[in-house]
């Protein structure tokens, strides 16, 4: 389905803003909005046009349909920051066969904070400037208790998986692939977005907590930040579970980083990123080795890649050019592909896809739509998790296994209800 914009341009105010305090406390139950890092970012709520594509030029028609709405926009902008003026939030499927498509809606209010400044967007559309406030605060609802049960393939099964993937690395079909693995989640009350929004950004303050069209996670990995000419990749592959103690983990992130397989994978996803990014810049940035990104529950390889700008491709078609990432699919590209296709058993939907935000003249910032799950629209009780791991040579099923369960550790325990904590694993 798509909606199509209406035949009066859209008309958007952005005012500054008395602190109105913290951001995710401003959202209402229905179809919250959200992109929040540290406390700021954006969140918005009610929806003025909205466009839903599928297929492989879903990035581009979105895209274009987004540009052409955008340029005959009338804008009062007061403020002038990163993410003022309207604005268009998104999620995009992993795959161009997947049904889940891509979607950029547009909220009727979006409240942001950027570097100590807060602002409020109104939008509408027609010759009048809208005018709204902020809602009533609405209590957040807890799921309640919440059975997990095995999605696609059990843990067993997934084991197998790997194991094949493997034995194809081995025979030099490919370098590396990344399979993923779902957990079906079922709450005794239906799942409001805020409570995983708190939660999430509570404890992992330093990811880039999201909530778009019923997908609700907390990246570590940004795709891509364009912002007036320049260009940033976050990219994240090798990955160790920490053991709660910060002497044993400061030796683990030591052996992280000397680590020969994760180092390999590492390689591969920042190869194929600033491969990606080289067509559209005058000079790219890659850093001579990673660091090592330290998570509540895991610790990454990461590495920043930043480049100049050379074209003007917007923000979301950068985002299309870097998708799929050796992060999220693997080396080559084309032959990973496949090989998941044929072996992972299931859609992935928009898990490992792109999301985020847009505004008028294309800048915007895209994370990769990781440690994520999305709610069910026909059940709202049901949730289906997400997690994925980078398979090299060197790989083990058994670590693979054990990697993705700690990935799947920040959506779990966002369900979990404090006062009943009770959460089974069937």
């Amino acid at each position: 389905m798509t909606t199509a914009p209406a035949a009066a341009p859209l008309v958007a105010r952005t005012l500054s803003l008395t602190d109105p305090g913290p951001l995710l406390d401003l959202l209402p139950a229905r179809a919250p909005l959200a992109w929040i890092r540290r406390g700021e970012g954006m969140v918005g709520w009610g929806e003025v046009w909205r466009y839903e594509a599928t297929g492989p030029d879903r990035f581009v028609d979105a895209q274009n349909a987004w540009l052409r709405l955008a340029g005959r926009a009338v804008v009062r902008d007061e403020v002038g920051l990163p993410g003022t003026g309207p604005v268009a939030f998104g999620s995009f499927s992993f795959s161009g066969s997947s049904p889940a498509g891509g979607v950029l809606v547009v909220p009727r209010v979006v409240v942001g904070l950027h570097q100590g400044r807060w602002w409020l967007t109104t939008i509408g559309s027609g010759a009048v400037v809208p005018t709204a406030g902020l809602p009533d605060p609405e209590p957040v609802r807890s799921p309640g208790r919440v059975v997990l049960a095995p999605g696609a393939r059990s843990p067993e099964d997934w084991r197998a998986t790997v194991a094949e993937a493997i034995a194809r690395i081995g025979s030099g079909d490919l370098d590396k692939v990344v399979l993923a693995r779902d957990v079906m989640a079922e709450a005794q009350a239906p799942v409001d977005p805020r409570w995983l929004l708190h939660r999430l950004a509570h404890r992992y303050p330093g990811c880039w907590t999201f909530s778009v069209d019923g997908l609700v996670g907390a990246t570590p990995e940004m795709l891509l930040r364009r912002q007036k000419g320049l260009v940033t990749s976050r990219v994240l592959a090798g990955t160790i579970r920490r053991s709660g103690d910060d002497e044993r983990d400061l030796a683990l992130a030591a052996s992280l980083a000397r680590s020969s397989k994760d180092l390999e994978e590492h390689e591969y996803a920042v190869r194929s990123v600033a491969s990606a990014l080289a067509p559209h810049c005058s000079t790219t940035n890659v850093p001579e080795s990673p660091f090592v990104l330290h998570l509540a529950n895991v610790m990454h390889l990461a590495t920043d890649v930043t480049g100049v700008l050379t074209d003007d491709t917007p923000s979301l078609g950068l985002a299309a050019a870097l998708h799929p990432s050796a992060a999220v699919c693997g080396t080559p590209t084309t032959r990973a592909s496949a090989l998941i296709e044929r072996v992972e058993g299931m859609d992935r939907d928009r898990y490992a896809g792109p999301v985020g935000w847009m505004d008028a003249v294309g800048d915007g910032e895209w994370g990769i739509a990781l440690r994520c799950g999305r709610i069910d629209g026909r059940d709202p009780r049901r949730m289906r998790l997400f997690a994925g791991c980078g398979i090299v040579a060197g790989s083990d099923p058994l670590a693979e296994l054990a990697e993705s369960a700690a990935k799947l550790e920040p959506m779990r325990h966002a369900l979990t209800d404090p006062l009943s904590p009770q959460v089974r694993e069937d």
